[in-house]
């Protein structure tokens, strides 16, 4: 008896999770983006992300609603730096933030009041800024492989040119052989000029999108070059020769800046450590008596 009875409580409950589920699913309503994200990214999203932003969905929009339009403009901004990473947009942002925060928020509490205070701490941290870690690492990784596929880009596009493709031909051209964040943004760029926005415009919102010195620097060459009647070919290698310069100068900087680091690192762990090896060493070697200092 008690086994039927304890089978059919199971049985209830999983056909409760089930039609709640089914309900859930069928009264949340997304918002147009959130839609937009969980289709187009959803192959290039993990398993976890796509469970996270389901289980947030319902919340995005009261979380957007807390952070107020500075915020929501500030994040928007970042995720536009971090280029969409995994079809992220804003919405999809606020539904990881709130599922983060809540599981964050929540186990920090049941820590806390165990008086478990790391744990707690780690806990809170997690749902406060596990969020933005990866847009961070985003934003950063994607400057990087821009910058240093520009100079490159910047040859093939001149010979293309002088060849004697036109500019927007040749950028076409060229942003069809390569793959990464940089080709991506140009494919915006000039999906943007088919749709009737102006070269200018259109390169404007490439230098908004990009916080990166030297995308402005080519977009500003572009546009003087434009005003000014310059040969494009003779700016694109000029460019490309500026931004390697920079990229040398930039490397030497951060040697120097690496140097101290690992001389403290080495004086303050590595040194002592040895000198407390060999000090041991030669003392267990010695076969000295410790009895007379230690008394036993």
């Amino acid at each position: 008896m008690t086994a039927l009875v304890l089978g059919l409580v199971m049985g209830l409950s999983v056909w409760g999770i089930f039609a709640g589920v089914r309900m859930y699913r069928a009264d949340a309503k997304l918002p147009t983006d959130l839609v937009l994200a969980l289709e187009v990214g959803a192959t290039r999203t993990g398993a976890v992300d796509s469970l996270v932003d389901r289980l947030g969905m319902r919340y995005a929009p009261t979380v957007l609603r807390l952070m107020g339009p500075k915020q929501v403009a500030k994040y928007r901004r970042k995720i536009d730096l971090a280029g969409n990473p995994g079809g992220l947009t804003i919405d999809r942002y606020a539904a990881r933030r709130a599922v983060y925060g809540f599981l964050g928020g929540f186990g920090g509490l049941i820590f806390l009041l165990k008086g478990n205070y790391l744990l707690a701490i780690i806990l809170f941290a997690f749902g406060a800024f596990w969020t933005e870690v990866g847009i961070w690492s985003a934003i950063r990784i994607r400057k990087d492989v821009i910058e240093r596929t520009l100079p490159d880009f910047l040859d093939v596009l001149a010979v293309v040119v002088s060849a004697g493709l036109g500019f927007r031909q040749a950028l076409d051209r060229v942003a069809s052989k390569y793959e990464g964040p940089w080709a991506d943004e140009l494919r915006i760029t000039l999906r943007q000029m088919d749709l009737g926005m102006s070269r200018r415009a259109a390169f404007t919102e490439l230098r908004r999108r990009n916080d990166s010195e030297q995308v402005a620097m080519f977009v500003t060459a572009l546009q003087q070059g434009e005003e000014l009647g310059a040969p494009i070919v003779d700016t694109l290698v000029a460019l490309a020769k500026d931004m390697r310069r920079t990229d040398a100068q930039n490397a030497r900087r951060k040697a120097a800046r690496a140097v101290p680091k690992a001389t403290m690192m080495i004086t303050t762990f590595m040194v002592p450590a040895t000198m407390l090896l060999l000090g041991a060493g030669l003392l267990l070697g010695s076969g000295t008596d410790f009895s007379t200092i230690t008394g036993k």
